[in-house]
């Protein structure tokens, strides 16, 4: 249909059906949908799943036992659903709901052994906002705010789950002190910064339900793909996202030209 479009994704194995207008899926769902871990046995819940990118990832990727991908806008349900079929990935269940309402039919609180989520960056009354509903609603903490995000989150994680969280990472404080308040614990912490040298703009959160205090700063990332895929090749590193668990650093600045880089290139649509 003309109000939508096909798009590659994972270096054309997924096929993402997203709206021509309006909120479409940003490298921040690849990344996060790469940063996220589930294990074969695990259940897997997706917060504001927009069309379904990082639901899809993760099935496709890691083969989970469910993942249902829960999204406020019933366009954008519809669309994650058709993504899940399209890609034939029929663990990927598909419901529209609010994320803030405590009771939801078809999902059971304490029974998910990872989360993940990209609440929206915007606060809610800060900058200028979208003309467009379905981006102002995805964008902004209009449909719900971060602290809404966390507490449905900590509500459908199982004691000792794992969730992922991406985020501004000018309101990294903010996020920490929010899934603190909710019993999510933050483990490891992984920024993304434009290019080299470059402030982090984007924060990775790998957290545990119900745990000890202990965060580790994973190395950071990139996200402007050209460039730095050709700066590391130079120097010959060769990290890449799987890696990703394994690879931590406390160093806090943008990416030295001494650590090992990570490119979206090989993941980007």
């Amino acid at each position: 249909m003309a109000a939508e479009t096909r798009d590659k994704i994972l270096g054309g194995t997924l096929t993402v059906v997203q709206p021509r207008t309006g909120y479409r899926f940003a490298v921040d769902a690849i990344l996060l949908g790469r940063f996220a871990r589930p294990r074969s046995r695990d259940r897997v819940l997706e917060l504001g799943a927009g069309c379904g990118v990082v639901s899809i990832m993760l099935a496709a990727l890691h083969h989970p036992r469910e993942v249902v991908a829960l999204e406020l806008q019933a366009d954008l349900a519809e669309m994650a659903a058709r993504n899940a079929s399209l890609n034939d990935l029929g663990m990927v269940r598909t419901i529209c709901a609010d994320l803030r309402t405590q009771r939801i039919e078809g999902l059971k609180p304490a029974t998910f052994d990872l989360v993940v989520a990209n609440p929206p960056y915007r606060a809610l009354r800060s900058g200028r906002e979208s003309p467009n509903h379905s981006r102002r609603i995805a964008r902004g903490e209009r449909g719900a705010t971060l602290d809404e995000f966390v507490a449905a989150a900590a509500r459908y994680a199982s004691h000792g789950a794992k969730a992922a969280f991406v985020f501004t990472a000018a309101r990294t404080a903010e996020l920490i002190a929010t899934l603190s308040a909710h019993a999510l614990e933050p483990k490891r912490i992984r920024f993304v910064h434009p290019r080299i040298g470059m402030h982090r703009t984007r924060a990775f959160s790998a957290l545990r339900r119900i745990d000890s205090l202990n965060i580790i700063q994973a190395s950071p990332i990139t996200s402007d793909a050209k460039r730095e895929n050709a700066e590391w090749r130079r120097r010959k590193h060769s990290d890449s996202f799987s890696s990703i668990s394994s690879n931590c650093s406390t160093y806090s600045g943008p990416p030295r030209p001494s650590e090992s880089g990570i490119s979206t290139a090989p993941f980007a649509s």
